[in-house]
């Protein structure tokens, strides 16, 4: 049971530092093109990664429609567009904020999963919830330098929050019935097309700007998008939600890092508290689920 644990974990560990080391990729991109084309793009190219896999499992293998396909058709719709919404939110409201708020507003997830189960009576540890109180409270001293004053841009990040931890929670649920590939594959090929879709009408394509945020396009798609969400649907099959969302939110971490060794951004002796905090919150909560499924009671 530990070492399944441990495998899981490792996979949202990895899923958490692909997508920290996504923003400066993201922000490399955003100098050449706009936030929903950039968005449409990586996704189109995680699902075209995705598909060749997905057609394998289906009919070679005959994976992936696990109860009906009404079923699976839905869950993967519902899930991209929750992922469309919450990236779309943050992609904008970075424009009129922050990159520290808007890290430690979306962050807020973390707390959110956690009480959503607690209004659906759902029994979530103590160490849970002291696991997220230090992952938030790490967030904050990695992120905000000053007082936190809520702004037009503050205000869209804060609601991509709830979306990121609904969408957090529906992974939870889907990946359980669902083939993680086809789920990751229909979830990404939404988010795409609504993005695209979005983009034709309030922002400017051009081939050459395409071509000059390419890198930065290539890496959100095929690892951002393509590889981390699988991973994190893999894991999200045998691991709670609020759990899960501690662990990813340890990509603030990597985001840091990669601003760097990448953009050559300093870390403050505030900013090393603060990710030491939210170590602190990841391995508390990893204690209570290895207690609670010890107890039979996760």
């Amino acid at each position: 049971m530990k070492s399944k644990i441990i495998r899981y974990d490792c996979l949202l560990f990895l899923t958490a530092a692909i997508w920290g080391f996504a923003f400066v990729a993201q922000r490399l991109g955003m100098k050449y093109v706009g936030p929903f084309i950039f968005n449409g793009v990586r996704f189109a190219l995680a699902a075209l990664v995705l598909s060749p896999f997905v057609l394998v499992r289906r009919f070679k293998f005959g994976y992936g429609w696990t109860g009906k396909r009404r079923h699976v058709l839905v869950s993967g719709f519902s899930a991209g567009l929750f992922l469309f919404i919450a990236s779309s939110l943050q992609q904008v409201g970075v424009v009129y904020t922050t990159a520290g708020k808007a890290g430690f507003i979306t962050g807020l997830y973390v707390v959110i999963v956690p009480m959503a189960g607690f209004f659906w009576k759902r029994r979530v540890g103590w160490r849970t919830w002291l696991g997220a109180v230090l992952a938030v409270t790490g967030l904050y001293l990695l992120s905000i330098a000053g007082g936190l004053r809520l702004v037009k841009g503050d205000i869209l990040v804060f609601a991509g929050a709830f979306f990121w931890a609904g969408h957090v929670l529906l992974i939870g649920s889907f990946s359980k019935s669902i083939d993680p590939l086809i789920l990751a594959f229909i979830q990404c090929a939404v988010c795409s097309l609504l993005s695209l879709a979005v983009s034709i009408f309030t922002e400017v394509i051009s081939l050459n700007s395409l071509y000059l945020a390419a890198v930065p396009i290539i890496y959100g798609g095929v690892f951002s998008v393509g590889v981390a969400y699988t991973f994190q649907i893999l894991a999200q099959r045998h691991t709670p939600a609020a759990h899960a969302s501690i662990i990813m939110s340890f990509e603030a971490v990597f985001a840091v890092l990669g601003g760097w060794l990448i953009l050559g951004e300093v870390l403050s002796v505030r900013g090393i508290a603060g990710c030491t905090l939210m170590f602190a919150g990841m391995i508390i909560s990893q204690l209570g689920v290895i207690a609670e499924r010890r107890k039979g009671k996760a």
